[in-house]
């Protein structure tokens, strides 16, 4: 009874002992099950991982194609437009060059018919007309007059008569030249070359010091001539004449209606620089 009692202990004990064990290797298979589900689901995350990096790169290389199309579109528009701003800017030039032969044509034909409408009054005074020998020799030189009597302007144009004066304006024949610039503005007032007779005009008082003069001629160039190309630089030498009369005050102004008119042209630097000279003279102390 002894012996039956200490196995029945002993089997109770191997019992015991035996039931942790099982649970213990249950829970190791349980994580073992578990960290294959991880590194199952590690792999997955990877591959998909690397599919939208493939993807991105993809998407980059699209995008970077897709970008030097948009520059290389962006590149021949822009040349494109540059080509027809050139064109225009051509078109322009001649259109405006066209539109000068044109004036100046005008001003030849008007010439002519003031030729041919004075011819009678001419030949009926008794004024001699050059001969042929005269007019073949020098086909520029203009109708003798009777000794006393003004300059005559039968037979000459406004380009020619403003030729003639700048010739003697630039031989320093000065007296000459205000002639030659008054008489053409006083017969072709409208003419295309007006305005630049009377800016010349001005530009011949300046080389003669009579400053007064120059800025009245200059002033007349803006006023009479206001679309004229001499405009910019009939303000920048008013100024400067204005100034050689001590009244830098108006000066200051011309220099600063020219900036703010015709910033963009050559004159308009001339006058920044004539502003800063006048602000540093102003500046400076008197002795």
């Amino acid at each position: 009874m002894h012996m039956n009692l200490l196995r029945s202990t002993l089997a109770l004990a191997l019992l015991a002992a035996a039931v942790p064990a099982v649970a213990q290797n249950r829970e190791h298979q349980q994580m073992s099950a578990e960290m294959r589900m991880l590194q199952e689901q590690t792999q997955q995350l990877a591959l998909t991982l690397a599919q939208i990096g493939d993807a991105l790169r993809a998407l980059n290389g699209r995008l970077d194609a897709a970008d030097q199309a948009a520059q290389k579109r962006f590149a021949d528009q822009e040349l494109l437009i540059k080509k027809l701003s050139d064109d225009v800017s051509a078109v322009r030039e001649r259109s405006q060059d066209t539109d000068t032969r044109l004036r100046k044509l005008a001003d030849e034909v008007e010439a002519l018919r003031s030729t041919i409408t004075s011819l009678p009054a001419l030949l009926s005074g008794g004024a001699v007309l050059p001969s042929p020998e005269t007019a073949v020799a020098d086909p520029t030189a203009p109708a003798p007059v009777q000794p006393g009597s003004p300059p005559s302007t039968i037979g000459l144009s406004p380009s020619r008569m403003l030729d003639t004066a700048k010739s003697d304006y630039f031989s320093g024949s000065y007296a000459t030249a205000v002639s030659g610039f008054e008489n053409l503005l006083r017969t072709f007032p409208t003419s295309e070359a007006a305005a630049e007779a009377q800016f010349m005009l001005g530009e011949t008082y300046s080389q003669q010091k009579r400053y007064s003069e120059a800025v009245n001629a200059y002033t007349a160039a803006i006023q009479k001539f206001p679309r004229s190309v001499w405009v910019p630089e009939a303000y920048y030498k008013r100024g400067k004449a204005q100034e050689s009369l001590g009244t830098p005050e108006a000066a200051r102004a011309s220099y600063e209606m020219l900036l703010k008119t015709y910033p963009d042209t050559p004159s308009a630097g001339l006058a920044k620089q004539a502003l800063d000279r006048l602000g540093r003279q102003a500046a400076a102390p008197r002795p």
